[in-house]
C-alpha cells in the first residue's frame, strides 16, 4: 500500500511540475555575449504593438552549414520575439516575386568537384496593420569573408526586425538633410551612407534660401565636405536652425588638396581652407585646424619601387596622411565600432570652458602620430618620414557637442537678404553638434559603376567602419540611441582551424568513437556489482 501512494505522489508531482512549467515561462541565457536574450528596447517595442505582427522567413531550402547557422539564429529570434509581442507564422509564404525580391545564387563545390548553384531567399516579410516591410536578413560586405558576413548577419538580426518593427508602427517619417549650395560631395559620393540613412529617415538634398526658418522641418542637417565659402546669409540661417533646436552633422577639411593633381604629378599642394566657418564653429566650442594629421597607424599604397621603369615592381608601403583613426569605446555613437579610415584629415580643437556645452571626442590618432602645418606640399615619394615628429597622441579628429550654444548672431546684426519669419534667439535649446575634420570619412568611390561601400578600401579590399559611424552620429543626433544599441550588438565568431583540425584527424575520431565506449565500460562496470550486491543484500 505504501508504494502505491508513492507512486501516485510522485506521479502527481511531475503533472504539477509540468502545470507549473506551462503557466511559468522561464529562460536563462547564459552565453558571454547574450545571443540568445532580446534587448530591452526591442522587448519594449514588441509589447507596444496593439495588433498581431506576421512574420514570414523565406530562408528555406537546401543550404550549408553557414546559411543553417544563420536560420536556426533566425527561428530563434523570432521565437524569443512571440514571449514579448503577439507574433504570428502564417500558414502560406508570400511570393518573393511580386515582393520584388532577387534570390541570392550561392556557389558551392561538392564533393566530386563539381560546382553547385544554390538560389535562397535570404528575407523576411513582416506585415502589421495592413503594412508590410521586407528585413534582409544577409549582410554581404566587401572585403569580409563568408563566415564574417553570416556572424554579422547573425549580429544585425535583432537590429534589422526592431528596426523594420518601428518602420511599421511609425506614423510620422523623421526627415534629414544634405546640404548643397557650397561645392559639397555629390550625391553619388555619398550614395552608400544615403542609402543607409534611408532606413531610417527621408533623405532630402538642397539648397538654403533666404527664409529663416526653411530648414525646420528636419531633424538633422549634413553638411558634408563643402568647398567654397559660406555667406553670411547661409551662417545666419544655420545659426537660427541650431538655436531652434536643430542639429547638424559638420564633416568638414581644415585645408585644401588635389586628388588629381597628387595621382598624375605625385605632388599636391595643401593649403589652408577658409570657408568663413571659423567663427561659428569657435563660438560653439570647436575649431578646425588648417593642417595635417599623420598616424603610423595608416592605410598602405602601392608604390613603385623598382629602379627600372620596364620592369615595375610595385610594394604595399605605410601612407602616413591615410590613418586609420580610434574610436571612442566610452561613447554609444562609437562603442564596438572598429577603425575608421580617413584622408587628409585634419585636427579638430576644443575651445571655449563654456559649462553649458559639453564635449565628447568620438575619433583620435594613435599614439603615434604627427601634425603638418599648412601651407605644405604633400608627395607621394614621401615614404620615410621623420620618426622624430611623430610624438602627439590621441589627436581628436571628431567632436561630438551637446548642451546649449550662444548664437553668434547675439551681438550682431540680422543680414541684409534673410527674410526673417521669427524674432532672432541669442541661446539655444538643448540641442547637439557634431563636428568630424574630414570629408573622406563620409565619401565612397565607384568601381566599375557600381558605388564602393562606405569606409572600403580597394587596395587592402578590407572594409572600415565609415558607414556604421555616419549612421550612429545621425541617429545619435536625431536622439534614436536605442537603435545605436541594438547597431552595436555582438557575438563572437567561433571558427574552426581547418589546419589544425586537418593535423588532429586521427585523435578526433578517436576519441570521439572510443570515449563513449569507455564511458558505457565504466558505468556498466559501477553498476552491475552495485546491482549483484543489493540484490544479495535484499535476498
Amino acid at each position: 500500500m505504501k508504494t502505491v501512494w508513492k507512486i501516485a505522489l510522485f506521479v502527481a508531482g511531475l503533472a504539477g511540475l509540468n502545470l507549473l512549467a506551462q503557466a511559468v515561462h522561464v529562460r536563462i541565457d547564459m552565453t558571454d555575449d547574450h545571443r540568445y536574450s532580446l534587448s530591452a528596447p526591442t522587448k519594449q517595442l514588441l509589447q507596444s504593438l496593439d495588433k498581431p505582427l506576421e512574420v514570414s522567413l523565406l530562408l528555406d531550402g537546401p543550404m550549408n552549414a553557414s546559411f543553417v547557422r544563420l536560420s536556426e539564429a533566425t527561428e530563434r529570434l523570432v521565437e524569443e520575439m512571440d514571449e514579448y509581442g503577439d507574433i504570428v507564422r502564417p500558414a502560406s509564404m508570400p511570393e518573393p516575386g511580386r515582393l520584388g525580391l532577387s534570390p541570392m545564387v550561392i556557389h558551392e563545390r561538392a564533393k566530386d568537384g563539381q560546382t553547385v548553384q544554390t538560389r535562397l531567399y535570404p528575407y523576411a516579410v513582416l506585415r502589421y496593420n495592413g503594412r508590410t516591410s521586407v528585413v534582409s536578413l544577409l549582410v554581404n560586405e566587401r572585403g569580409r569573408s563568408g563566415e564574417e558576413n553570416i556572424n554579422r548577419s547573425i549580429e544585425q538580426l535583432e537590429f534589422a526586425f526592431a528596426q523594420s518593427i518601428a518602420t511599421l508602427r511609425r506614423t510620422e517619417v523623421t526627415r534629414i538633410a544634405f546640404l548643397e549650395g557650397h561645392g559639397e560631395l555629390p550625391e553619388q559620393n555619398v550614395m552608400d551612407v544615403e542609402k543607409e540613412l534611408s532606413r531610417f529617415f527621408q533623405v532630402d538634398r538642397g539648397t538654403l534660401t533666404s527664409a529663416d526658418n526653411e530648414m525646420d522641418a528636419y531633424s538633422a542637417v549634413i553638411i558634408a565636405d563643402p568647398q567654397e565659402p559660406f555667406s553670411e546669409q547661409d551662417k545666419y540661417i544655420l545659426d537660427q536652425y541650431i538655436m531652434h533646436g536643430g542639429r547638424v552633422l559638420w564633416a568638414v577639411n581644415g585645408v585644401r588638396f588635389s586628388g588629381d593633381y597628387l595621382a598624375t604629378e605625385g605632388a599636391t599642394p595643401v593649403i589652408p581652407q577658409d570657408l568663413h566657418l571659423g567663427d561659428m564653429l569657435f563660438r560653439y566650442g570647436v575649431r578646425i585646424e588648417p593642417a595635417l594629421v599623420q598616424d603610423l597607424q595608416c592605410l598602405p599604397i602601392p608604390v613603385d619601387v623598382s629602379d627600372d621603369p620596364l620592369t615595375p615592381n610595385f610594394q604595399p608601403l605605410p601612407w602616413t596622411y591615410a590613418p586609420l583613426l580610434l574610436t571612442a569605446q566610452s561613447s554609444p555613437v562609437t562603442a564596438k565600432l572598429g577603425q575608421v579610415s580617413a584622408t587628409f584629415c585634419s585636427p579638430v580643437s576644443m575651445v571655449g570652458d563654456e559649462d553649458s556645452i559639453r564635449k565628447t571626442v568620438l575619433l583620435a590618432t594613435s599614439t603615434r602620430s604627427a601634425l603638418t602645418p599648412t601651407p605644405a606640399e604633400v608627395e607621394l615619394s614621401d615614404m620615410h618620414p621623420d620618426m622624430s615628429r611623430f610624438v602627439y597622441q590621441y589627436v581628436p579628429v571628431a567632436v561630438q557637442l551637446s548642451g546649449v550654444f550662444p548664437s553668434l548672431f547675439a551681438h550682431q546684426m540680422v543680414p541684409e537678404q534673410v527674410q526673417t519669419t521669427r524674432s532672432k534667439r541669442s541661446q539655444s535649446e538643448p540641442t547637439g553638434q557634431i563636428v568630424i575634420g574630414s570629408g573622406a570619412i563620409i565619401r565612397n568611390e565607384w568601381q566599375q559603376g557600381q558605388p564602393l561601400p562606405c569606409g572600403f578600401d580597394r587596395y587592402t579590399q578590407m572594409q572600415f567602419a565609415n558607414r556604421d559611424f555616419i549612421v550612429n552620429c545621425v541617429l545619435a543626433l536625431t536622439n534614436d540611441e536605442a537603435l545605436i544599441a541594438l547597431r552595436q550588438k555582438s557575438v563572437t565568431l567561433r571558427l574552426l582551424n581547418n589546419d589544425k583540425a586537418q593535423a588532429d584527424k586521427p585523435l578526433i575520431q578517436a576519441t570521439t568513437t572510443l570515449l563513449p565506449l569507455l564511458l558505457l565500460a565504466l558505468v556498466a562496470a559501477v553498476y552491475i556489482p552495485l546491482r549483484k550486491h543489493q540484490y544479495n543484500y535484499t535476498t
